[in-house]
């Protein structure tokens, strides 16, 4: 499949400045970053293509070679350069610094590969992601070995450059015009050979260990938000930085109330007297019991603010409110008595629905309305 045109990828023109190209760039990796999109194959694609513009069109040589010859000036196995199929992080931590956790930098010898990322999925109570708190988190990760401090080498010894790649970590093939670039058979695209390697971690340099972490949760946090600790992820090879972890929150779902943003939402029950006579009822929030006024009168379904009974955001600090909407209940397990009672009140009612059931009264007036205009 043919390749697009660099400047057709990045959405801009042929003389663009090289500020241009990056502020373009840096727009579609947003967009198009794994991080932000797990799984998702077509982006990682695109990540991928908007990458290999940016490289060559903020390189004056092969941008020049592009400019003459198009893709075959900046092919690889044509001879010509390029980028060599660089990892995530090359150009993404040179412009963004550690926003997704950076990355190393190209150059001519190979370097040892960063640490992986690791996430960690975190679930709380929506009293726990309300008020916040510290957690302690055991995480399985790889470490950096003590005995040879991650160069894999036994104490007293250290890794020898290759001599079959010269610590390239790749050789090139040559047959004819064509050259093909693979890993070097003697060291595996380490660039390092260790003679005599480590006896705990066998060469590798790293250890499998779980560690724990206090981690803080901040008040306010909800589920999706995530908290990145610097440097806590996996070690990287031979010395090599390590990753990040991310803890990943979810909050569970609660017994009482449901949360939209800053604010709470909840029901709370009232009898067919306290709706029709008004008084006060107690309320939950997660403060405690507060009073709530109910006026007479008052309709199911009715919403009541109370304002800064919400959640404070993790964000701008500003504290939601919360919403209560009053369900009338009918009640059950009447005695006689007591049904009675209500026959000789809705015997009080009778000829009076205007007055005192305005919605019902109006309901059945068009559903009334609603047969005429039908049969006429």
């Amino acid at each position: 499949m043919s390749k697009r045109d660099f400047y057709e990828v990045l959405g801009v023109g042929r003389d663009a400045s090289e500020r241009e190209v990056k502020k373009a760039y840096k727009r579609l990796a947003m967009k198009f970053h794994p991080d932000r999109n797990p799984g998702d194959k077509e982006a990682e694609a695109s990540f991928k293509e908007v990458k290999e513009a940016y490289e060559i069109l903020t390189d004056s040589d092969k941008k020049a070679a592009y400019d003459q010859f198009g893709h075959a000036g900046v092919d690889p196995n044509r001879g010509g350069g390029g980028h060599g199929g660089a990892d995530f992080g090359d150009v993404f931590g040179d412009v963004f610094g550690d926003i997704f956790g950076g990355g190393r930098r190209g150059g001519g010898q190979r370097q040892a590969a960063r640490g992986s990322d690791l996430r960690y999925n975190l679930e709380l109570s929506l009293e726990e992601a309300v008020k916040g708190l510290s957690k302690e988190l055991r995480i399985p990760t790889l470490v950096a070995c003590e005995p040879c401090d991650g160069s894999g080498a036994k104490k007293g010894s250290k890794p020898t450059t290759c001599g079959t790649c010269h610590g390239q970590g790749q050789v090139q093939m040559r047959q004819g015009f064509f050259a093909v670039q693979q890993a070097c058979p003697t060291c595996h695209g380490r660039g390092k050979i260790i003679k005599d390697p480590c006896n705990k971690c066998h060469g590798e340099g790293r250890v499998e260990k779980s560690k724990t972490l206090s981690v803080k949760i901040p008040a306010g946090v909800d589920t999706g938000d995530r908290i990145r600790l610097s440097g806590e992820g996996e070690a990287g090879e031979y010395g090599a930085p390590p990753g990040d972890l991310y803890v990943q929150v979810s909050v569970r779902e609660h017994a009482i109330f449901q949360r939209d943003g800053n604010n709470l939402y909840c029901e709370v029950p009232i009898s067919f007297s306290k709706a029709a006579l008004g008084g006060e009822i107690e309320v939950p929030t997660l403060d405690g019991k507060v009073n709530l006024k109910i006026p007479t009168e008052t309709q199911t379904g009715r919403m009541f603010r109370m304002r800064g009974k919400g959640v404070k955001s993790v964000r701008s600090h500003a504290v939601g409110d919360l919403l209560c909407k009053v369900v009338m209940e009918t009640p059950v397990n009447l005695n006689e008595r007591q049904k009675e009672l209500l026959r000789e009140f809705e015997g009080t009612l009778t000829g009076q629905s205007k007055k005192h059931s305005p919605k019902a009264e109006g309901f059945f007036d068009g559903v009334k309305k609603f047969f005429q205009d039908l049969n006429s």
